[in-house]
């Protein structure tokens, strides 16, 4: 039985029966999007576990017949699968690491201090928001290729460490937190780093979560970076390592292979969301309630 609200129970039964019916529409829509988004990854699992023969059957068939193993077995066959996962696992786990670190600092400076300029500083730093990837990789290709490290994993996750929307969630996160708090700590004779990391970070556990989950699954997918530094292919990742190395596959084994290897660059990211979901949301509804 459901929960009925206040508006309900005072409602006239038309008017409930309006509101059930609603109520019920929304839930139909919000179910039919579900499944169509869904439906893709589904079927990618469902072919990398059926043989190869019958992998491209139409119509497709969702559950898989006969089922193999044989193509996740193949796949270092077909690509440096495990030297490219250590590749894009090195490099997620530096650009996750190092965005929050950097955006923990730089959002406690704009929520906490005060200092001359910070606000049109802010503003600045939120219009790099509006600016697209493909206007800003020639600069940052030409200082790379100056530092010398083009063709590097290293060129992969510095520029990602100053993330500008990392820095605004957590400054909106930050500032939830009751000022009162710094104040009491303060007197106690607690310095910016002491309350930043023993009392702010802490208190930011949702935000942080969600945060880490949103950087890593931005690494780990991320293809246009590593498609502009990366040219040697013991140092791709493993969706530029995919992308390159299925090039002129056509039907049959190979694709099926490349299904299955697909399938296990995606199943980390979504065990990670899986893992900390509630963490996410709860981050994301309080930063909207109270921020």
């Amino acid at each position: 039985m459901g929960t009925r609200t206040m508006t309900d129970i005072a409602a006239p039964p038309r008017r409930r029966r309006r509101l059930r019916t609603g109520s019920l529409v929304v839930d139909l829509v919000l179910l039919s999007v579900g499944v169509i988004m869904v439906a893709p990854l589904v079927w990618l699992i469902s072919s990398s576990l059926t043989a190869a023969s019958a992998a491209f059957s139409l119509p497709p068939t969702w559950i898989p017949r006969p089922f193999s193993l044989q193509n996740f077995a193949d796949v270092p066959e077909l690509v440096p699968f495990g030297r490219m996962a250590l590749n894009s696992l090195l490099v997620a786990t530096i650009s996750t690491a190092g965005a929050l670190l950097v955006s923990v600092l730089a959002a406690y400076a704009f929520s906490r201090l005060s200092f001359r300029g910070s606000r049109a500083l802010f503003v600045a730093l939120l219009s790099a928001l509006m600016v697209p990837t493909q206007l800003t990789i020639i600069p940052v290709f030409i200082l790379m290729r100056n530092l010398g490290l083009v063709d590097t994993l290293t060129a992969l996750w510095l520029p990602t460490l100053i993330n500008v929307f990392a820095i605004f969630f957590l400054r909106q996160y930050f500032n939830s937190i009751p000022k009162e708090l710094d104040d009491a700590a303060r007197i106690d004779g607690a310095g910016h780093l002491w309350i930043l990391f023993r009392m702010l970070v802490p208190l930011s556990g949702p935000a942080l979560a969600a945060l880490s989950i949103l950087l890593f699954e931005m690494s780990w997918n991320n293809y246009f970076n590593p498609l502009i530094f990366i040219s040697t292919p013991e140092k791709m990742t493993l969706p530029l390592g995919l992308v390159t190395l299925q090039s002129g596959q056509g039907g049959g084994s190979p694709a099926v292979v490349v299904f299955a290897a697909i399938t296990l660059v995606v199943l980390p990211v979504l065990i990670l969301f899986l893992l900390f979901q509630r963490s996410f949301v709860t981050s994301i509804a309080s930063t909207g309630i109270r921020g």
